[in-house]
């Protein structure tokens, strides 16, 4: 990862880190878990990292002021579930195989590597109640953005070489923020170079998300 693609990294985590102190409303919610109390047992919010396979989002989340909590992919029961929804300030969703096209109703195209079954099945259950039941901030990078898309509806584009011909496996290339979209707040701009590793990319956006950042 280069040095401006971390800080950028770091930028966003920051942002999840202070999150839950801009007071988001549940009071309309009764069923919705509110931003912990973590604050008064921590001197920094507490973020959930799902299946961790890098240690950088570890190293991301201390640099940004949060506390990293690696969350181990082997229950995926609700009990265990609601715990991490009562503990967790923020969570992060980070990349990994592909997830079942069955999902959205398609069959597996020939370059789509499913997720084993125990991540596959504890990712599903954490951002699905997390996404349903809370008003916590979450950061989905490469598949976790995937699990945020399907998880409302939407469905995903299995190969992006043979669907559009580019190749975005271990290139830079850039992405393009809407200028009044938080993203590009967060930044104070609207165009970034951007490290990509992924043959996948959201092909029906899910119903109540909203497009802020894309590809030419």
């Amino acid at each position: 990862m280069s040095h401006r693609s971390f800080l950028t990294f770091i930028s966003i985590i920051a942002a999840i880190c202070i999150g839950f102190f801009v007071g988001q409303n549940t009071s309309l919610n009764p069923n919705r878990v509110s931003p912990s109390t973590a604050e008064e047992k921590f001197d920094a919010p507490l973020i959930g990292i799902a299946s961790l396979t890098n240690d950088t989002y570890v190293e991301a989340v201390q640099k940004a002021g949060g506390v990293p909590i690696v969350l181990p992919n082997g229950d995926g029961s609700s009990d265990k579930i609601a715990e991490y929804l009562e503990l967790l300030d923020g969570l992060i969703m980070p990349g990994g195989a592909d997830i079942p096209p069955s999902e959205w109703g398609e069959e597996p195209h020939p370059t789509t590597r499913i997720l084993e079954d125990n991540r596959y099945l504890f990712e599903k259950a954490l951002i699905t109640a997390w996404i349903k039941k809370t008003d916590k901030p979450l950061l989905g990078i490469c598949l976790g953005s995937q699990w945020i898309n399907v998880v409302h509806g939407g469905s995903l584009i299995q190969d992006i070489p043979s669907k559009f011909g580019v190749n975005h496996r271990g290139v830079t290339h850039q992405v393009t923020l809407e200028s009044n979209s938080r993203l590009s707040k967060i930044f104070g701009e609207t165009e970034l170079v951007v490290n990509s590793l992924h043959h996948q990319a959201v092909g029906r956006l899910g119903e109540g998300l909203r497009l802020v950042a894309k590809s030419p």
